[in-house]
């Protein structure tokens, strides 16, 4: 599938993702790409979160990929239980939270329990061996339980401007792959 034949929505984590921020970029640079806004990025709700990406994949006119970095990335897996006869096409989720871990921000409280059934659409998920929200074991756990292909980016941080990912020019490598399974 081609990037132009798809709308690709956009969904930062917790704080949102400034102007550097590689989905920024990434959204500014596809002409189908549009980043969802959330209400409140400081102290979100998860049926507000929720409910604002389902209502985007509804509005789509295309065939849609989600791109989810962060708390973005509950918040696509909680959607998608949601779903019906979707129009989601895949998604490249990046750097999942690992909610339960105690250096994760209090204000995603919220998005535990995370479903860990298979996603209705296929899925790559991109973790990093020294991400300080997420251990790698457990990147891979979420990756087998929502039948999402797993790419380890090795120690990347959190996978954000901090950790050096502006552009992040290996991720839309990542990505393309994606696009190209979705070719069949």
């Amino acid at each position: 599938m081609r990037i132009a034949e798809a709308d690709i929505l956009i969904v930062p984590g917790l704080g949102d993702s400034g102007p550097e921020h590689w989905q920024r970029r990434w959204g500014s640079r596809f002409s189908t790409g549009q980043v969802i806004e959330q209400k409140d990025w400081e102290h979100p709700k998860l049926e507000d979160w929720v409910s604002t990406i389902e209502r985007s994949i509804m509005m789509a006119t295309r065939p849609v990929i989600l791109i989810a970095h962060s708390l973005g990335v509950p918040a696509v897996v909680h959607t998608a239980q949601r779903l019906k006869d979707t129009k989601v096409r895949g998604a490249f989720l990046v750097a999942p939270p690992d909610i339960d871990n105690p250096a994760v921000p209090k204000a995603t409280a919220p998005f535990k329990d995370v479903p860990r059934d298979p996603l209705p659409f296929p899925s790559m998920l991109v973790a990093s061996s020294d991400d300080p929200y997420c251990s790698l074991e457990r990147a891979v756990e979420f990756a087998t339980c929502w039948a999402s292909d797993f790419h380890d980016a090795g120690p990347s941080g959190h996978i954000n401007v901090a950790s050096g990912h502006g552009p992040w020019p290996e991720g839309l490598l990542m990505f393309t792959r994606l696009m190209q399974r979705l070719r069949s």
